[in-house]
């Protein structure tokens, strides 16, 4: 372990995966729209990590018309939040209903106007849909245990709530995973993957949480010294960082801004953020944890800190950050001088 100490002018945090972990949540999002379009929910959730709602949906829906479009991108971000507060509301719910846990209906639950988002109406399975690849999964931060990832949750999920002559779908790394059904009826196997989806979410807590060291960092900076600059729109970037406590800076910049010609990892973003503080974005550290945002920074000129909060250190090593730590906890700050001509100085172990 050693340590490195240098000198910048301002911060530039990304959020989600840097500040915030709402990983949960935006894989349960993503994981249905997936689910919708008959894809594989790990390849979608992996391939959307880090990038703006508006690429994705782009990508994934080019149904979505122009003029829809921000619409459609409030939406989705209106649904991650939704996945984070479900399980508090339900839990309150039950508490102050006496229900128990064990015994609560996921499809009963689905009623209460305090739903998990669920599945379209329209969802069709096809014959590929039913095989989800090995999933990731990601180190929880606070525990420092893996968190199973959705197919591996929602595979449990299903096999443990049909009734025992039932045959559950299991999703494993097989491509030839295959369920047939009559075109007259719904299909059972798609029934039944609704049904554990909307059990799977009922069951696990998404609740949107602050990282390590995030408030010591904040409360390091002067204000006017730092800003966000997010691949989240407005409506999921300020609803997350109010979850935790934080109070989305002045300069704030987010995916559905009008200035931005691209998102990451273009290095718009950052630059946007850095010119709205008034300072160079080379003289500028960039906190980021996902692949497409570190390549972001990289390409901004700031000196970028990469966070191992969301990926494996040996997936994000490659992607040109100056320093790697686990988490924000490895990185102390402080402010030499005063005024504009106060530099904020960086000690980095690593």
């Amino acid at each position: 372990m050693q340590s490195t100490i240098f000198r910048a002018d301002a911060v530039l945090f990304d959020m989600d995966g840097t500040l915030t972990d709402s990983i949960a949540a935006v894989e349960a999002a993503w994981g249905a729209v997936a689910i919708d379009l008959s894809l594989d929910p790990e390849t979608v959730i992996a391939a959307t990590h880090g990038k703006r709602a508006i690429d994705n949906l782009a990508f994934y829906r080019p149904d979505i018309k122009a003029h829809e479009m921000d619409a459609a991108v409030e939406a989705f971000e209106q649904s991650i939040l939704d996945f984070a507060d479900s399980f508090k509301k339900r839990e309150a719910r039950r508490l102050s209903s006496g229900e128990s846990s064990a015994g609560f209906s996921a499809r009963a639950g689905s009623d209460s106007g305090e739903s998990t988002p669920v599945l379209s109406p329209t969802s069709a399975f096809s014959s590929r849909s039913g095989s989800l690849s090995t999933p990731s999964s990601f180190t929880d931060p606070s525990t420092g245990l893996r968190r199973p990832s959705f197919a591996t949750r929602l595979s449990d999920i299903l096999a443990s709530a049909l009734p025992e002559e039932s045959s559950a779908p299991v999703f494993d790394e097989s491509p030839d995973t295959d369920y047939i059904a009559d075109d007259v009826q719904k299909k059972p196997a798609e029934a039944d993957i609704e049904a554990a989806w909307e059990m799977e979410a009922d069951a696990v807590d998404r609740s949107i949480r602050i990282l390590p060291g995030v408030k010591d960092m904040i409360a390091c900076i002067p204000d006017g010294r730092y800003a966000v600059a997010t691949s989240g729109a407005k409506t999921y970037a300020y609803g997350a960082m109010t979850r935790v406590g934080i109070t989305p800076p002045p300069v704030t910049i987010t995916a559905d801004d009008k200035r931005l010609k691209a998102g990451k990892p273009a290095p718009d973003p950052f630059l946007l953020a850095a010119s709205c503080l008034g300072f160079d974005a080379k003289r500028c550290v960039v906190f980021e944890d996902s692949p497409s945002g570190i390549r972001a920074g990289v390409a901004s000129g700031a000196t970028v800190i990469a966070v191992c909060t969301s990926h494996e250190r040996a997936k994000i090593e490659g992607c040109g950050a100056h320093f790697v730590v686990n988490d924000m906890r490895k990185v102390r700050c402080r402010t030499e001088g005063k005024g504009a001509t106060a530099q904020l100085v960086f000690t980095v172990e690593h």
